[in-house]
C-alpha cells in the first residue's frame, strides 16, 4: 500500500510521517505518537473517548483518517495541560466534582467539553445536556459530569472577570 506524507501539529508541535491512507487519527495518535490518553472505546465512534479537537473542532479520531489532518492543527488531552503544567479549567473541574469513575470515557469528555464551552461559554443547564449526549459512560450516571461542567463554566467566568 501506498503511504503518503503528512505534516500536522500535534499538542503545538509539528509532526511529519508516512502513514498509509487507511491509518485511523486514533492509530497515529496513539501508536506512532504515543500519546495514549486518547481511548479507543467503540470505534465505530458512538462513544466518544477518542474524541480530539482538530482545528479546535471536535472530532472522533478513530473516524478520521490521519491523512485528512494534512495542515491542522490537532489537540489531544495531553495538549490541553497549561503552560507550566497542571490541570486545565475542565481537568480540574472534572476532579473535584467527581465527573469520573474509572476514567477510561474522562480524555474523550475533557475534550468535548472544552470544545463545547469555548463555543458556548454560558450554556443552560439543557445545552450541557445536550453537549454531553455524544458521549458516553458506563459508570458515573453523568451528575457528577453536569456538576463538572457547571463548575467549569463558573471557573472560567471567574476567570474572564477576575
Amino acid at each position: 500500500m501506498t503511504e503518503h506524507h503528512l505534516e500536522v501539529t500535534v499538542n503545538g508541535q509539528a509532526r511529519t510521517a508516512m502513514v498509509e491512507p487507511r491509518l485511523t487519527l486514533a492509530d497515529f495518535l496513539r501508536d506512532r505518537l504515543r500519546l495514549t490518553g486518547t481511548h479507543l472505546g467503540c470505534e465505530h465512534g458512538v462513544c466518544g473517548a477518542c474524541t480530539v479537537l482538530a482545528d479546535g473542532a471536535a472530532v472522533r479520531s478513530c473516524l478520521v483518517f490521519a491523512v485528512q489532518m494534512q495542515g491542522a492543527a490537532v489537540t489531544t488531552v495531553e495538549g490541553l495541560t497549561p503552560e507550566g503544567g497542571g490541570l486545565s479549567d475542565v481537568q480540574e473541574a472534572f476532579r473535584a466534582e467527581h465527573g469520573l469513575q474509572c476514567g477510561f470515557c474522562t480524555p474523550g469528555f475533557v475534550v468535548s467539553v472544552t470544545a463545547f464551552l469555548d463555543a458556548h461559554p454560558d450554556p443552560s443547564l439543557e445545552q450541557i445536556r445536550a453537549g454531553l449526549s455524544g458521549n458516553l459512560c458506563r459508570c458515573t450516571g453523568y451528575q457528577g459530569i453536569v456538576r463538572a461542567v457547571q463548575a467549569a463554566v463558573r471557573a472560567r467566568k471567574e476567570a474572564r472577570h477576575g
